[in-house]
């Protein structure tokens, strides 16, 4: 008679943290002001101005904007703050930087304001693979909402995980 095949992950009480499910829906959009500057390098201000005044800015509704330059050039941060003044109405989200920084700030609001109280004592796996852009920073800080209140920590996926914390007995 064969043995019986005892699933042992899924008997277990360990809880899975998957960071994309938490993912803010939304179109992020890379707003380069080189292409405002004179030759891509000189701001001037009346012309910087008339552009943002001219600029549709309706059309980014409802998206996340990152404000960056690609070029060498400097940037005043008041050039910046004028344009966060126009997309303020539409956008859910302005910073300045580039997309990484974006998704950064915006999974850094999503978990300081996370209830993580579900997770207190539990040995706990934060999955790895993602299918949407999750920073590696994101991990980061989620390591360090979970780590004082968990059992332990582990990283991947059940089947094959990276320990990375566990809680010495007392």
């Amino acid at each position: 008679m064969p043995e019986e095949i005892i699933n042992r992950v899924a008997s277990s009480k360990l809880v899975t943290f998957n960071l994309e499910d938490h993912y803010p829906e939304g179109e992020r959009v890379l707003f380069d002001v080189k292409d405002w500057l004179l030759d891509g390098f000189v701001l001037r201000e009346k012309e910087f101005r008339e552009q943002a005044k001219a600029h549709d800015w309706s059309i980014y509704e409802g998206k996340y904007i990152a404000l960056t330059c690609s070029s060498n050039a400097i940037i005043p941060a008041w050039a910046f703050m004028l344009l966060a003044t126009y997309l303020q109405p539409y956008a859910k989200k302005v910073i300045t930087g580039d997309l990484e920084t974006l998704e950064s700030i915006l999974y850094t609001v999503i978990l300081e304001n996370l209830d993580l109280n579900e997770f207190k004592d539990k040995p706990v796996i934060v999955k790895g693979c993602s299918h949407k852009p999750v920073p590696k920073n994101a991990y980061l800080l989620l390591i360090e909402k979970l780590q004082p209140i968990v059992k332990s920590l582990m990283y991947g996926e059940a089947c094959s995980s990276v320990p990375l914390y566990k809680k010495t007995k007392v």
